[in-house]
């Protein structure tokens, strides 16, 4: 029996720092461990059970045995199953969706990020409505379907009210055949009252990163604002889904302490949430510091190698099978390829990180909360994806059929939930090449879609999504969805 509490609504009790520092050490002790390692990739690996898969996950200290192995060849067989378990659950979709910044006003002093207080180098912007409604038109021509909104804490610039009314001038813009069909929300910790209110809003997701879960350290990084207080930010989880958002997002930024201490923490976290609500994180996000404004990642000491990052992702994919994994513009071409084999199932598209980026003709790095390093076109994404045996989905169907929290992971934990999320990945995807794609993207694209219609084991759900994607091809659009 572990030392700490998940079922404790209390911070220091879920997250115990004695618990970590034990689980790292032994990890270390047993990174050499073959019977030991075998033994937890086996328990990991994907079981057929009735007409589903389902994948045990392993604990926070079994996986961080995983993460210390140094073996060559241990590691390769992580990869593997890492893949083989994001294809049981996820298949080879990967959802695509854009933040979008709404302000940089913030009153923290996170060293981090340059919308911290004392910056003043930054210039400090504040969308309106009518350039919110712009700025969601700019997404919609691309072709985007979900956001994610981004806002620096300022209760005095950006209060919760202000937040709710660009939800709602988000969900009212219908430009030609572009909806915004689900709106994730990154905004700071909050109130219960608060909660309740993004949930009557219609948010999707409440996504909130940790940044780290050491607790000296997030204080140092953290010295001002209401953002210092370590307690209130790491129970905010608990307070959103007390408020009735059940599906929520965890994250921790990789670079401001060593990874080990954020890898035990972050699936600590979500073994609370499974013990306290029975409903694990929607989705983990793996960003890592990058550069920015007045911000050096370098001065952090904890930089991740690519090799130490993608062992990172798979270990999380492994441990906690059924989550979502996102990876975002902050990382290369080159690193977002090569991980979508090991986890991640969404991933952004044309981000642009600043205050009002996507109206402006070239992307403006004046108010950037970090520098993009894939910068090419949603077109140019989707293409890729789809030459790499990927199927980018605009999928939103879970969120408006009420698929959501524990309905999500009771099909999500039994495979069953690739029943609707194939078919739906295809006809949404053929939306996107109607009405957004160049010709070479939308040539591979229904190449693609007539590949992967095959796949479909259900006579009639391949019946009833062909005929639904002859008749988006049409210009039928009949909303149809699993």
């Amino acid at each position: 029996m572990y030392p700490y509490r998940p079922e404790s609504m209390i911070a220091d009790e879920f997250i115990n720092d004695d618990e970590i520092l034990q689980t790292i050490q032994f990890a270390n002790e047993n990174k050499h461990n073959v019977e030991l390692i075998d033994s937890l990739l086996e328990k990991a690996r994907p079981k057929k059970k009735g007409n589903g898969v389902v994948c045990a996950g392993l604990t926070h200290r079994e996986a961080s045995v995983l993460l210390a192995c140094d073996i060559p060849e241990k590691t390769e067989e992580m990869f593997r199953l890492a893949n083989e378990i994001k294809q049981a659950y996820y298949g080879n979709r990967i959802v695509m969706f854009a933040p979008l910044y709404l302000s940089n006003y913030c009153i923290n002093g996170c060293v981090y990020c340059p919308y911290h207080t004392v910056n003043k180098s930054i210039p400090r912007k504040k969308l309106t409505q009518e350039e919110v409604r712009n700025e969601v038109i700019a997404l919609q021509d691309m072709g985007h379907k979900r956001l994610a909104i981004e806002a620096g804490e300022d209760p005095v610039n950006n209060p919760i009210e202000y937040i709710l009314e660009c939800i709602k001038t988000i969900y009212s813009v219908h430009h030609k055949n572009g909806d915004i069909r689900r709106v994730n929300v990154n905004i700071a910790a909050t109130t219960v009252e608060n909660y309740k209110k993004l949930k009557d809003a219609g948010i999707g997701t409440y996504i909130l990163f940790q940044e780290t879960y050491n607790k000296k350290s997030y204080l140092e990084l953290h010295p001002t604002g209401p953002k210092h207080d370590y307690n209130y930010h790491t129970e905010a989880m608990d307070r959103a889904m007390e408020g009735g958002i059940d599906d929520v997002g965890l994250g921790v930024l990789f670079g401001l302490e060593g990874y080990q201490y954020e890898f035990a923490g972050l699936l600590m976290h979500a073994e609370h949430l499974e013990a306290v609500h029975g409903v694990g994180p929607h989705t983990i996000s793996v960003p890592r510091v990058k550069k920015a404004d007045d911000i050096d990642p370098g001065v952090f000491d904890n930089g991740l190698s690519d090799d130490k990052f993608a062992k990172i992702i798979a270990c999380i994919r492994i441990a906690v099978p059924y989550t979502g994994m996102i990876i975002s513009t902050r990382e290369s071409e080159a690193v977002r390829g090569r991980v979508l084999d090991y986890g991640i199932s969404q991933i952004s598209g044309a981000s642009r990180t600043s205050v009002g980026g996507y109206t402006e003709a070239e992307r403006p790095h004046d108010t950037e909360q970090f520098d993009v390093s894939d910068n090419r076109s949603l077109d140019e994404v989707v293409r890729w994806l789809m030459e790499n045996d990927h199927i980018p989905s605009f999928c939103t169907a879970c969120y408006r059929e009420g698929r959501t929290g524990d309905r999500f992971m009771a099909l999500c934990k039994n495979g069953q939930i690739l029943n609707c999320c194939h078919p739906n990945a295809l006809m949404t995807l053929s939306e996107y090449l109607e009405d957004y794609a160049s010709e070479e993207t939308k040539k591979i694209g229904y190449e693609l879609i007539e590949q992967e219609l095959k796949k479909i084991p259900h006579d009639n759900v391949r019946r009833i999504a062909t005929e639904n994607i002859e008749a988006i091809r049409s210009s039928d659009r009949r909303d149809f969805r699993f």
